[in-house]
């Protein structure tokens, strides 16, 4: 019996030296099937083929949308315009960070010292120093990290890539500030106690500015074998909007009232957000994908990075607006604005100066009218949209760079679609197409974004 159970033992010790799992087979690196997941607030319009370009007569004789067939691919789509409330996410994570990394350097450069770093309270500056300010509390990683890159920074940003500490709740209140180290900090984000307006200082937006990397792909894919070079780019963007453009758009009208609320307050948080440019929507996109993974790395252990948000293609664009209906005028099919009980189907100038004729004046709740069969809403009218695609009047254009600085003036011009509030019904049509240059803000242009479908293609046929 005791031989019996030796040899038992000794041959399970073999078997778990030995297994890895795989029973030696070729079953692949890593098991288990994808399962991909639906992200908030987006709807996935599944992949398929069409004919882009007018379908009918081009009444404005523009013959900039010739017709061809196109196949695009599965990919998820906002249902609604990016928010007002969305787009603030982005501009107080920004201002959050702004104000930690320059709390960090103060602290650095004073050498104060914090507390526990846990949040719990806060004692003075030296609470919000950078994580990495201690080397007793580094893991030797960290430490190697900080030793070869953190400490050097690079030559425009030398506090690049350190950590922040986030644990620490920033205090708002001035008459809970710590010390007059973090008195200074703040101090430093608001426009100068002379310019404030009604008693109320007005923070400095020229300091909110986001700085993310990407990756050239397109000079990668051009470049000669064996010639290496760093295709890693760096934009530093301003992220707030531009709220003048109420004003600057429209010499002759009364807008002050939606200079002065229109981004920031909560009766508009639902409406779409304007006055952002082609490259602070392109940031948008970057900060919303770090945003996801940060959750994931930090909640969900073990689970994939989401891939990136972006801007969608002109041609995706246009697929989405068609809502599976083809040769349509319109999202909803059309030839007419109108439904069969004269109601208006989106939100744009239906007569000569009449801007309120469709009950809206100006624009209106992103989820607003009827969503077209993708279940997408104002894909007409309400705010034009930009897309990733530069605009060539010839032809349709497919790749889009990052950087509109190393374009040529022609191709500074990115398409937008859709037409807006303040637009007649013909910019309305799924195939009209307009543009605007990359670095301009108007106060009738907004943005959504896509997301690549991962895994097995859906198509419309058959979802059907």
């Amino acid at each position: 019996m005791k031989n019996l159970v030796a040899i038992v033992a000794i041959l399970t010790l073999l078997n778990s030296c030995g297994k890895s799992g795989d029973r030696g087979e070729l079953v692949g690196a890593n098991g288990g099937k994808w399962h991909p997941e639906k992200p908030y607030g987006m709807t996935l319009v599944p992949g398929g083929s069409y004919i882009m370009g007018k379908s009918d007569q081009d009444i404005a004789n523009v013959q900039d949308a010739p017709t061809k067939t196109v196949t695009v691919r599965a990919f998820y789509m906002d249902e609604t315009e990016i928010t007002n409330s969305e787009y603030r996410q982005f501009v107080d994570w920004v201002k959050d960070s702004t104000m930690r990394v320059r709390l960090a350097i103060l602290a650095d450069e004073t050498g104060v010292k914090g507390g526990d770093g846990k949040g719990k309270k806060v004692g003075s500056i030296g609470d919000f120093a950078f994580n990495d300010s201690d080397p007793e509390k580094m893991t030797a990683y960290d430490k190697y990290m900080y030793d070869n890159y953190y400490s050097i920074g690079t030559s425009d940003d030398p506090y690049a890539s350190r950590k922040l500490n986030r644990k620490v709740k920033l205090i708002k209140d001035t008459k809970l500030y710590p010390d007059e180290y973090y008195a200074e900090v703040m101090d430093s984000m608001y426009l100068p106690a002379e310019s404030s307006y009604n008693g109320l200082r007005t923070m400095d937006v020229d300091k909110l500015k986001f700085r993310y990397s990407w990756m050239d792909i397109q000079a990668a894919a051009k470049a000669k074998v064996g010639k290496r070079k760093d295709f890693v780019k760096t934009e530093e963007v301003k992220v707030y909007p531009d709220t003048t453009v109420w004003i600057k758009d429209f010499a002759y009208s009364y807008n002050e009232p939606m200079h002065n609320d229109y981004f920031w307050h909560k009766a508009y948080g639902d409406y779409p957000v304007v006055g952002v440019k082609w490259t602070q929507a392109k940031a948008f996109c970057a900060w919303r994908t770090l945003n996801k993974n940060a959750y994931i790395k930090s909640k969900k252990k073990g689970h994939d990075l989401v891939n990136s948000f972006r801007l969608p293609t002109e041609a995706e664009w246009e697929y989405s607006a068609r809502g599976g209906l083809e040769s349509a005028t319109y999202p909803w099919g059309g030839p007419y604005a109108k439904s069969d009980r004269g109601c208006f189907l989106a939100n744009f100038k239906p007569n000569r100066g009449d801007y309120a004729a469709d009950d809206a004046l100006y624009t209106v709740e992103a989820k607003s009218y009827d969503p077209n069969g993708y279940n997408l809403y104002n894909m007409a009218g309400n705010v034009s949209e930009w897309t990733d695609s530069s605009y060539d009047p010839n032809a349709y254009e497919y790749v889009s760079t990052m950087n509109p600085n190393v374009l040529d003036a022609s191709n500074k011009r990115k398409v937008v679609r859709g037409g807006s509030w303040k637009d007649v019904a013909y910019f309305l049509q799924v195939s009209t197409r307009d543009f605007e240059y990359a670095d301009s803000a108007r106060s009738f242009i907004g943005f959504r974004t896509v997301q690549d479908y991962m895994g097995e293609q859906i198509t419309a046929k058959k979802k059907r």
